[in-house]
């Protein structure tokens, strides 16, 4: 008979679980790794926000790069906590490694995606070009490491002082959670205004950096061989010195970029608090093109044609008040100005600075006939859609709405139905609205959505477009500054509360030099007939604009 074997007595912890020898008291110890817990949770968080920011800003879409940043980096950092559990007999050194490679990765970031996005321009396509995969790629590397961290700081406090496993856990993610806070705030309201996207990451990996190597060469350093201290120590300083490096370059590189982005031609380049704003040409008899954004605004090419379109339609009739909605370049208010009997202009524009800009450079000024000058004109820095809330009921004879196109997320609640309510109220008895929809060839649901949404807000909507030239359009107000094709028309919606408005020029006006009334009329019909039905209405909380 074979007695069963008694279970083997538990052996002696494996080395890399014993307590650690520290240099300080093992209270003054954990104390020190949740701070750099907290450090490197705050700089983890910036790197997200970073890449969500850039990618809003270079793709748009900012609801769709959101989703894909986040959702790659969690998945990530999934597989980075189980692939770090190999590690944990090493934790010192694998963290201070792991640390050493998200600083770098991390800081350089966003100038690397700035750079692909600068000289290659391929960013057309679903996910089908190499510089999105690129975004993934930094997501899918930063989400990794991110990951890694967890396991191996679990262990080292642990090293530090044994205690349950739930109270190191709590003391762990407490410390994760509040950096995230400080990170996540600080991008906004520090990094991005103070020293913008480019130097902001930059800092964010040196800061990054130097809290890793502190941590591991400073408080576990008795725990690593002279061989890997002298080599965490060489890769930390490389890093640092890389960073430093790119941080001293980063003017030139961004005026080489701006000037592989917009060319050689660039007059004015700020960052206003709002977004970038960009202009070129304007003199030498080169046309004026204004960026905001990265996406081309005005060209002095055939902005005309664009702001007459979008106009004098709607100033067909009474139009003593007039409300621009955006516009803060002066070339609606331009137009409007051609019209006898206009006795008050009102302004609402989001960015200050696009209006100083268009008061004070002068090829945009001469551009807009010094629109700002007019004593009839009012300016008001303010979003449109709260302006709209606390406007004066019935105030205005037309509102003109001149935004940015309806396809792009941070616009959309300025196409909604209750936008359009609150434009609505704010209509004199037999006052229009007129609304930019974006192209009409290339996006006809989105066109049409926007019809749609008027509709649903108790206006009568009449469409019509303006065609391009034989070679489309040099510019639009929403192409992007390279890497897409500019649309061959724009597309516009002229309502009324009361009944459909008749679409018309106001004959005591100045004739517009690019609109006739039968061009108009041909317009609305092409327009008409290829309506598209049966789309629902695009509201707050469910917007329906997407390419």
């Amino acid at each position: 008979m074979i007695e069963p074997h008694a279970p083997a007595p538990p052996g002696p912890p494996p080395p890399w679980a014993g307590p650690a020898r520290l240099p300080v008291r093992p209270a003054t110890g954990r104390f020190l790794v949740l701070a750099c817990v907290f450090v490197c949770a705050a700089c983890g968080l910036v790197y997200e926000l970073e890449l969500v920011a850039l990618a809003s800003y270079l793709i748009g879409d900012s609801v769709t790069q959101a989703s894909v940043v986040l959702s790659v980096m969690v998945f990530a950092m999934g597989i980075g906590s189980l692939v770090a559990k190999r590690l944990r007999w090493r934790a010192a050194a694998g963290f201070g490694a792991i640390e050493a490679g998200l600083a770098l990765i991390g800081g350089c970031s966003a100038m690397a995606l700035y750079a692909v996005f600068a000289w290659t321009g391929d960013w057309g396509g679903l996910w089908a070009s190499g510089p999105r995969w690129l975004l993934v790629a930094f997501s899918l590397a930063i989400g990794l490491l991110i990951g890694a961290e967890v396991p191996l700081l679990m262990e080292l406090i642990q090293r530090v002082r044994r205690q349950d496993a739930g109270g190191a856990v709590a003391d762990l993610f407490a410390a994760d959670y509040v950096g995230a806070l400080v990170g996540g705030l600080a991008f906004p309201f520090l990094l991005l205004p103070l020293l913008g996207q480019l130097t902001g990451a930059l800092l964010t990996g040196a800061v990054n950096a130097v809290a890793g190597a502190t941590l591991v060469l400073g408080l576990f350093r008795r725990d690593l061989t002279r061989r890997t201290c002298w080599t965490l120590l060489a890769a930390n300083l490389a890093v640092l010195a890389l960073l430093a490096s790119a941080a001293v370059l980063v003017d030139d590189f961004e005026r080489a970029a701006r000037h592989a982005v917009y060319g050689q031609d660039v007059r004015v380049a700020l960052q206003t608090g709002v977004q970038e704003v960009v202009l070129t040409g304007g003199t030498h008899g080169r046309p004026l093109d204004l960026f905001l954004d990265g996406r081309l605004r005005v060209s002095g090419r055939d902005e005309q044609r664009y702001h007459e379109a979008l106009v004098h339609p709607a100033m067909n009739g009474p139009h003593a008040r007039v409300l621009v909605l955006g516009g803060g370049d002066g070339l609606a208010v331009r137009e409007v100005l051609r019209h006898p009997g206009v006795r008050r202009v009102d302004v609402v524009e989001l960015d200050a600075g696009v209006v100083r800009l268009a008061r004070r450079d002068r090829a945009l000024s001469r551009l807009n006939r010094h629109a700002y000058d007019d004593p009839r004109v009012r300016v008001t820095t303010a979003d449109a859609f709260h302006w709209l809330r606390t406007a004066p009921a019935a105030a205005y004879d037309v509102v003109i709405s001149d935004l940015p196109d309806p396809g792009i997320t941070a616009s959309t609640k300025l196409y909604s139905e209750e936008f359009y309510g609150l434009a609505r109220r704010a209509l004199a008895p037999g006052g229009r609205l007129v609304v930019h929809a974006g192209p009409f060839a290339g996006r006809p649901r989105v066109f049409w959505t926007v019809g749609a949404t008027l509709r649903a807000a108790g206006l009568h909507p009449v469409a019509y477009r303006v065609g391009g030239r034989d070679a489309g359009f040099a510019a639009s107000p929403d192409r992007t500054a390279i890497g897409s094709r500019a649309p061959g028309d724009w597309g516009f919606f002229l309502a009324a509360a009361d009944a459909t408005p008749p679409l018309g020029l106001d004959p005591r006006a100045p004739h517009p030099r690019t609109l006739t009334p039968a061009s108009l009329a041909a317009d609305a019909r092409t327009a008409a007939a290829t309506r598209v039905t049966g789309l629902p209405p695009s509201t707050l909380v469910h917007p329906r604009y997407a390419d």
